[in-house]
C-alpha cells in the first residue's frame, strides 16, 4: 500500500502552533451541499456546505490495512438558520460529528463510522457559524483485489454548550442530522487493491469488528472495518500545571459607548494545553529567530473561556461578545547566536520570564461595522547567561536581565479563530533596556541595549489546536506538534 537555531536573544514571546502529515495524493477538500435539521423540530432543513478532507492511499493490497488519514469536515451554517435549531441564549458550542461511510468493492460493501470532533466555537451576531472536526478513523482490511470506493451519505452533529461542564453525559443542545442533496454522490476516493500472491484474493479475511467510536457492517466478510490502535487508558495529554494569576483584557478592543455588558465567569472552565512555536526578528540585528523551537518544545496551559462578556446587538451601542482565556507558558531556556555591531559573533543563554497571559477573542459590532478581533497580552523579562565572544567565557554575572518587564501584545483579527482552534498572532514589540550585565565593576549595559533594546520587534505566533484532558473526544488529544510560521505548506 502506498500510502535552527537562528540569532537571536528575543526569543521574546513564545506561544502557540500546529501540524501533521500527508498520504499519497491529497486532492483538496471534497465540497458538499447538505440539508440540515432536527429530527424532532418540525422545522424544515437548513442548507449547509461541507468541505471533506481525507487522504485516502491510492493503493493497497489483501490482507493489509488500508488507513485512511487524518479527516477534516469543516461545517457551515447560517447563524440565523442556526438560532431556529438551538435553544435562546447559546453562545459558543463544541460539536462532534458521526459519517457514515460506505466502503464498497466487487459488489460488495461495509459500512463504518467515522466519529469526528471540533472545539468551542463562538456563535457570532450573524454571518456564518463554521464549526472545524477532526479526528482519525477506522482502517480497511481487503480479502479481495479491485478497486475500492470510499464515500459518505449522511451524518449528523450533536451540539453541546461550550460553557458547560464537559461531562459526557451533559445533553445536547440540538442533533443535526445532514443529508446530501440530491445530486450529490459523496464520493471521496478509490484505492486500487491487489493482490499480494496473485490475481485473485488468498486466505479467509477476518469477521468486521466494530471500530472505536462507530459501528461497521458488511454484506460479506471480504472488507473488514477495524478500529485505530488503542490508546493508553490513561494518558497525560497535558503535563503542565494549570495556569494561575489575574487575566487583564485591557489591549483586547473595549466594549464601544452604550448600554453595559453582561459579564460570565465560568469558575468550572477545565484546564487544557497546546502547543506553540513562533518567530521574532530583532530589528537592530536585521535576524529571525525562533520561538519554542518546535523541535523540543514547551506546552502552553490554558483554562478557555474564564470569562465571556457580551451585549446584544438590539443593546444601545450595539453587538460586543469576548471570550477571555488564561494562559501561561514557561518557556525553557534558548541557545542563541547573534552579532554585534554587525561583526561579532556573540552566543548566549536566554531565560525568559513570563506574566500570565490574557488571550481575547471575539467580534464587535454587526454588519458593515463588524469588527472580529483575537489578542494575546502579557508581560516578559530576559535574563542573558552563558555568554561567549568569539568562543570566549564573557562573565556577565548572575543578573544581567532587561530593567524592566515589557509588553507583548499580538493580533490576529480573524486569522486566529479561537483558543481552541487557534491561528495566527503578529505584533511589535519594544525591548527594555539591560541592567546588571558585568562584574568586577565592569558594565556591558550598554552593550547589550545597543544590540537588543529597542521598539520594532515583530513578532508572528502560531497556535496549534488545543487539548482539553477532561473531555479528550471533544478537543485535540494529544495535542498537535507546532508548526513555524512562513513554513506551512502552500495551499
Amino acid at each position: 500500500m502506498k500510502v535552527a537555531s537562528v540569532a537571536g536573544l528575543a526569543l521574546l514571546a513564545g506561544l502557540l502552533s500546529g501540524g501533521g502529515s500527508a498520504a499519497d495524493e491529497s486532492p483538496g477538500p471534497l465540497g458538499l451541499t447538505v440539508g440540515c435539521g432536527t429530527e424532532d423540530s418540525g422545522e424544515a432543513a437548513v442548507a449547509a456546505t461541507v468541505a471533506l478532507s481525507v487522504d485516502v492511499p491510492e493503493t493497497g493490497e489483501t490482507g493489509r490495512p488500508v488507513q485512511p488519514g487524518p479527516v477534516s469536515l469543516t461545517l457551515t451554517l447560517s447563524r440565523a438558520d442556526l438560532a431556529g435549531l438551538l435553544p435562546e441564549g447559546a453562545e459558543a458550542v463544541v460539536s462532534r460529528a458521526a459519517l457514515k461511510v460506505k466502503v464498497a468493492q466487487n459488489g460488495e460493501s461495509a459500512e463504518a463510522s467515522w466519529g469526528l470532533n471540533a472545539p468551542s466555537t463562538a456563535l457570532p451576531a450573524d454571518g456564518d457559524v463554521v464549526l472545524v472536526h477532526t479526528g482519525e478513523v477506522p482502517y480497511v482490511t481487503f480479502g479481495s483485489a479491485g478497486d475500492a470506493d470510499f464515500s459518505v451519505g449522511e451524518f449528523t452533529v450533536e451540539l453541546r454548550s461550550a460553557t458547560a461542564a464537559p461531562e459526557e453525559s451533559a445533553p445536547a443542545l440540538a442533533t443535526l442530522t445532514c443529508r446530501l442533496k440530491e445530486g450529490e454522490s459523496g464520493h471521496l476516493a478509490t484505492t486500487q487493491v491487489t493482490d499480494v500472491n496473485g490475481d485473485e484474493p488468498s486466505g479467509s479475511p477476518a469477521t468486521p469488528s466494530t471500530p472505536a467510536g462507530g459501528s461497521a457492517t458488511a454484506d460479506r466478510k471480504d472488507i473488514t472495518v477495524e478500529p485505530p490502535a488503542a490508546e493508553d487508558e490513561d494518558p497525560d495529554y497535558c503535563p503542565v500545571d494549570p495556569p494561575v494569576g489575574e487575566m487583564d483584557a485591557s489591549e483586547a478592543p473595549q466594549l464601544p459607548p452604550g448600554d453595559p455588558a453582561r459579564i460570565a465567569e465560568n469558575p468550572k472552565a477545565p484546564p487544557s494545553c497546546a502547543n506553540a512555536a513562533g518567530l521574532a526578528n530583532v530589528w537592530k540585528l536585521n535576524g529571525a529567530m525562533i520561538i519554542n523551537d518546535p523541535a523540543d518544545p514547551a506546552l502552553i496551559s490554558v483554562i478557555t473561556a474564564k470569562r465571556t462578556v457580551i451585549r446584544t446587538a438590539q443593546s444601545p451601542g450595539g453587538y460586543y461578545f469576548r471570550i477571555d482565556s488564561l494562559a501561561n507558558l514557561k518557556l525553557p531556556d534558548a541557545d542563541s547566536t547573534f552579532l554585534t555591531f554587525g561583526f561579532q559573533p556573540v552566543t548566549a543563554k536566554v531565560s525568559f520570564e513570563n506574566g500570565p497571559m490574557t488571550i481575547s477573542t471575539g467580534t464587535s459590532g454587526s454588519g458593515s461595522d463588524k469588527i472580529v478581533f483575537s489578542t494575546a497580552y502579557f508581560q516578559q523579562s530576559l535574563r542573558l547567561h552563558d555568554v561567549k565572544v568569539n568562543g570566549t567565557p564573557l562573565d556577565v554575572g548572575s543578573n544581567c536581565r532587561t530593567s524592566t518587564p515589557f509588553k507583548v501584545v499580538l493580533n490576529g483579527g480573524d486569522k486566529y479563530t479561537n483558543v481552541g482552534v487557534g491561528g495566527l498572532l503578529e505584533g511589535d514589540v519594544n525591548i527594555s533596556s539591560f541592567t546588571g550585565c558585568g562584574t568586577g565593576g565592569e558594565d556591558l549595559n550598554p552593550l547589550f541595549t545597543a544590540s537588543l533594546s529597542g521598539p520594532g520587534n515583530r513578532v508572528f505566533m502560531n497556535q496549534a489546536s488545543t487539548c482539553v484532558p477532561s473531555n479528550p473526544t471533544r478537543s485535540y488529544c494529544p495535542p498537535p506538534p507546532a508548526v513555524l510560521p512562513g513554513t506551512e505548506p502552500a495551499t
